[in-house]
């Protein structure tokens, strides 16, 4: 009985030892991820806050764009292709 109770209680540590290390690689693998979520949401920020100065200083950018578009009707029509068989 007693290597038993001796075998029980080696394992009872291993078994708290185990959990010990899992707690730590999860917090470790937490504290990973909010550090880089953190960091992404610092880059779009800034990202949007460029766009938004960058969209400030040229108001005219994007109507221009939009105004050099050839209407469809103006377009030129595809040549005719005649087939013969």
């Amino acid at each position: 009985m007693r290597a038993l109770s001796a075998g029980g209680l080696k394992s009872a540590q291993e078994e708290t030892l185990a959990k010990e290390v899992r707690k730590k690689e999860r917090s470790a693998t937490a504290a990973k991820t909010a550090r880089l979520r953190a960091l992404r949401l610092a880059k779009e920020a800034t990202d949007k806050e460029e766009a938004d100065r960058l969209a400030a200083e040229k108001p005219d950018a994007v109507a221009s764009a939009r105004r050099k578009r050839v209407p469809a009707s103006a377009a030129k029509p595809a040549k005719l292709v005649r087939m013969t068989y």
